[in-house]
């Protein structure tokens, strides 16, 4: 009796064993698996939705020099934790200035970006040095030839002296994705063929073809460039040329910048959404950024009514003129 008792016990238990193996091994198979992301009715991934990179704001382009030598992998939970609330009390310091000291507007007004979660400690991830490339010899005679064409207060003098940003037109690509202080919802529409981005700061609508058709040619420009794309799995490439050179990010040539963008989702509610620059008489070679666009819906995008009554620029104007009055008396 006792024998098959024990027997029985050794069985249970062998199973229990067995049992707790196979749910082990089936939760690390889950983990394994990468995310597959749900198909449209036509068969494409569907990447659909309302999205926000709120939660970015504050992480560095460029990898700080107090990390040193640290690569992004080298930086535990806890060190990042200690940058979060690092950058997070900087915010806080820094608010009243934001909106000036008389306007009653209070340390946090309606801007999004405090309390961010960030996910990462600095964008860069390609060198992994996390530093941008050196500029080519062509690149800094353009940053010295722009600085020379400035004249008196220059960028006061009149509304063309003002960037595109102050002047409700385009904050130009990778920039109207990037974090700021408020309008970082963007959203995704798909048609068979076609992918189309919303972004609601400034309010522009990139449409981007998946047919396979050719990039226009150089002389046709845009703000945000022209727009190919097409599926690698459930990754959505976009390649996009033919920038205006207002908008060519960080002063480079509009006419051989292409930038390559990847929206790879990585969970239900994340896509990690990564941004190549390959322009030779730029930097010395290409070079990438990544951040994570998070699925919100509650994060509408709305109205962005800034060409009606820019004061902001009005006001930009007008004071540049009163200090001109009152230097003169």
């Amino acid at each position: 009796m006792r024998l098959r008792l024990l027997s029985a016990g050794v069985m249970v238990a062998l199973t229990l064993t067995v049992g707790t193996v196979n749910v082990l091994g089936q939760a690390r198979s889950a983990a394994a698996r990468p995310y597959a992301a749900p198909k449209t009715p036509w068969g494409d991934p569907d990447l659909q939705g309302i999205y926000t990179n709120k939660d970015e704001n504050g992480i560095p382009l460029q990898k700080p020099d107090a990390l040193g030598k640290q690569n992004l992998d080298d930086i535990d939970d806890d060190e990042l934790r200690e940058l979060i609330r690092e950058r997070n009390e900087r915010a806080e310091r820094g608010a009243a200035a934001i909106g000036g000291a008389d306007t009653g507007a209070g340390p946090t007004h309606w801007y999004e970006h405090y309390g961010a979660k960030n996910s990462r400690a600095w964008l860069i991830v390609d060198p992994p040095d996390g530093r941008t490339p050196p500029l080519t010899a062509e690149a800094q005679q353009r940053v010295q030839a722009r600085n020379a064409g400035r004249k008196g207060r220059g960028p006061a003098d009149w509304t063309t002296d003002r960037s595109l940003y102050d002047r409700c037109i385009s904050r130009g690509l990778p920039g109207s994705m990037m974090p700021a202080i408020y309008g970082n919802s963007y959203e995704i529409t798909q048609a068979p063929g076609t992918v189309a981005i919303s972004y609601e700061m400034i309010h522009e609508t990139r449409i981007i073809p998946l047919d396979g058709r050719a990039a226009p040619a150089k002389g046709l420009k845009s703000f945000m460039g022209f727009a190919r794309g097409r599926f690698e799995g459930d990754t959505l490439v976009v390649e996009t040329t033919n920038f205006d050179p207002r908008t060519a990010y960080q002063n480079s040539n509009g006419d051989t910048l292409k930038v390559i963008e990847r929206f790879k989702p990585v969970a239900g509610d994340k896509v990690e959404w990564t941004v190549r620059f390959e322009d030779p008489t730029t930097w010395a070679k290409p070079w990438a950024f990544q951040m994570n666009l998070t699925k919100d819906a509650s994060q509408g995008v709305y109205e962005y009514a800034c060409h009606e009554g820019n004061l902001g620029l009005k006001n930009i104007l007008s004071a540049a003129r009163s200090e001109e009055a009152a230097a003169k008396r």
